[in-house]
């Protein structure tokens, strides 16, 4: 497989995670083992599981990775949604990582739909 730092979509999603750890440093101290490591290990996850399967022997295994990275990104868009609404984050802190797990979430989309055999390419046993 290929070497995972070299992916673009690893690369966008390492960088958000450094974006939350910037934004989480100034959540409230009460939260540090509630919603900031929820958001934390999300973030991380996502990064880790496209990492992960980069080092898988298959496409399959390899998209399965992708799509648990997907749900990691999904978990992380929720929880951003309620820290936004208790105010932890400022606004425009809020829209940017929002729309960079936006971004990363239409990446792994693309490559997983990448990864999946069409139909017509699935060979039939004779």
């Amino acid at each position: 497989m290929k070497d995972f730092k070299d992916l673009r979509v690893w690369q966008k999603s390492h960088a958000l995670t450094l974006a939350i750890y910037r934004v989480t440093q100034r959540f409230p101290k009460e939260e540090m083992y509630g919603l900031t490591s929820q958001i934390r290990r999300a973030a991380v996850s996502a990064a880790a599981n496209i990492a992960e399967g980069c080092g898988r022997r298959s496409d399959r295994e390899f998209r399965r990775f992708l799509q648990i990275a997907r749900g990691s990104a999904s978990e992380l868009e929720y929880h951003l949604l309620l820290a936004r609404d208790l105010r932890f984050p400022s606004a425009q802190e809020y829209t940017s990582v929002q729309a960079a797990v936006a971004e990363v979430q239409r990446m792994l989309t693309a490559l997983v739909k990448s990864l999946t055999p069409q139909a017509t390419e699935i060979e039939t046993p004779s």
